[in-house]
């Protein structure tokens, strides 16, 4: 069991081995630390098999930076303030 969250260099070594499980037709396995944006582009390449395009290869890779740089956390916070601000204003549950 892992405890605390994976560094940057297990979240890199687990980024590369998944990418390289799906470029060869396997799936995105649990438990990697990897964000859903990652995984959801990851599992784009996997449908993709056996000719994944590189257009999906680069999106999975850029999703992955979005994961390291924050981007994609601060665009997942944006969107729950987004839903938090319309249920605000939304009178049904």
């Amino acid at each position: 069991m892992r405890h605390g969250r994976p560094s940057e260099e297990q979240l890199r070594r687990n980024f590369d081995s998944v990418l390289t499980a799906v470029l060869s037709g396997r799936g995105v396995r649990t438990e990697t630390g990897l964000d859903h944006r990652t995984e959801t582009a990851l599992w784009a390449v996997r449908r993709a098999h056996p000719n994944p395009p590189d257009a999906l290869v680069a999106a999975a890779r850029r999703a992955f930076a979005g994961q390291l740089d924050g981007t994609n956390a601060a665009a997942w916070r944006a969107e729950m303030d987004r839903r938090i601000a319309a249920r605000g204003t939304d009178p049904s549950p």
